[in-house]
């Protein structure tokens, strides 16, 4: 029998972790996205999909190999910088999953009351996130990555298949890999670069690959096959979107709305044009997107709620309470998916969304800048530290989250005021 700590595996095993990481990344929102920026700019930002999964790939792969290399988790390697990552890092969790959770259920129910147009958005909503509950509940890995694998799947093929419908131009396509930046489309760029799969999820790469059992520096190898694989997938499946949103919106001058609603017009302008069914193929991959990365999410950052935890608790490494699983995994289980209903019915409290805004902007600096800290430092073996190449893209990712975060917070807080 192959063993992976010798780096003989079959191929497909080698799909694991990374696949998980980069489907609970991609949701609706970021589907969205892409498509205006294709709406708006054609092609011409293309080769920011690119560039957006190449610092995913950089980022995960930090995450992976300090967890790999040490036995410890990415938040104790926070933990290690001091204290003020708790402070960051417990608000954050806290109300992240909160507003999360509502989101999470809103796209998925908007999805589904589009394919099956009776109970209405908040009933297929918490329908799905009660589903998503009840998947990883137990903890139990294999089967949480099962459903994600036939998950990304489907979001997969529709995609590629809409896109193919549309007929892109490939000559047009090839020229979106000149990295130009059209007038006005800096923060479009940030914006498509910076959602390509995911923000707090690649955090949880570290757990999940616990899970799946690669604890080992002799599991480097098959990280890194798995996390690149993993965001070939997720860049061919984003540069599909652009290519429907290029070929359907920006020819054709049609402007859709901004938000999961985006995603529904967009369906409709499929079905106007190739056929109902078309159009239920599409909404189909959509729900796809969106229920994989609720149970992703519902699963992973779980995991990094108890690790959290029971880390500030002085728990042991390997204390149940800090595992799939256990008590606090389970309770964060329930704030993703009671406590959120509320908002489906009663609307979104100002100040929680704006606190939601301004610590989720902070997110990606915060990962990028604490990984160049601990890569580079003692607290990981030298033989497992930082290449110059790794340190000129970490430098280059955090510079680009911080231009996006600065954005971010003063549109947010422009709005609120």
């Amino acid at each position: 029998m192959s063993n992976p700590e010798n780096g003989r595996v079959p191929r497909w095993s080698l799909v694991g972790p990374g696949l998980v990481v980069a489907a609970t990344g991609v949701g609706a929102a970021d589907l969205i996205a892409t498509t205006v920026a294709g709406s708006l700019y054609g092609y011409a930002l293309l080769w920011s999909v690119i560039a957006g999964c190449i610092m995913k790939v950089v980022l995960v792969e930090g995450a992976g190999r300090y967890c790999l290399a040490t036995g410890n988790t990415i938040f104790e390697g926070w933990s290690s910088l001091g204290r003020w990552t708790h402070w960051y890092f417990g608000p954050y969790i806290t109300i992240w999953g909160f507003v999360y959770g509502a989101a999470a259920m809103a796209g998925t129910g908007l999805a589904l009351y589009s394919l099956f147009p009776f109970m209405g958005v908040p009933a297929w909503g918490i329908l799905s996130g009660l589903i998503g509950a009840a998947l990883v509940w137990s903890g139990r890995y294999a089967r949480f990555e099962k459903v994600l694998t036939w998950l990304v799947a489907l979001m997969f093929i529709t995609m590629v298949i809409a896109a193919a419908l549309t007929l892109p131009n490939l000559g047009e396509v090839l020229t979106g890999l000149v990295p130009l930046i059209p007038e006005g489309a800096m923060i479009n760029v940030l914006s498509v670069a910076g959602g390509v799969g995911g923000t707090i999820t690649l955090a949880a790469y570290g757990y999940w690959l616990r899970e799946k059992g690669w604890t080992t520096p002799r599991f480097m190898r098959v990280m890194r096959i798995d996390n690149s694989i993993a965001y070939v997938v997720t860049g061919l499946f984003v540069i599909s979107t652009l290519i429907v949103g290029v070929e359907l919106l920006y020819s054709a001058g049609i402007a859709i709305g901004r938000g999961d609603q985006g995603m529904v017009d967009l369906a409709g302008v499929l079905g106007e044009r190739y056929g109902v069914w078309v159009s239920k193929l599409f909404l189909i991959g959509f729900w796809a997107a969106s229920m994989s990365s609720l149970v992703g999410v519902w699963n992973g950052v779980s995991l990094m709620f108890a690790d959290f935890l029971g880390h500030v608790q002085g728990k042991a490494h390997n204390h149940p309470d800090r595992m799939s699983g256990g008590r606090f995994y389970k309770f964060y289980i329930l704030w993703l998916t009671f406590p959120p209903m509320i908002m489906m019915f009663l609307g979104q409290p100002v100040y929680l969304i704006l606190a939601y805004g301004v610590l989720g902007s902070l997110f990606m600096p915060f990962m990028a800048i604490t990984l160049l800290w601990i890569l580079n430092t003692d607290r990981i073996p030298a033989e497992w530290r930082n290449k110059w190449l790794t340190n000129v893209l970490l430098v280059l990712c955090a510079a680009a989250f911080v231009a996006l975060a600065l954005n971010e917070l003063y549109t947010r807080i422009g709005n609120f005021f």
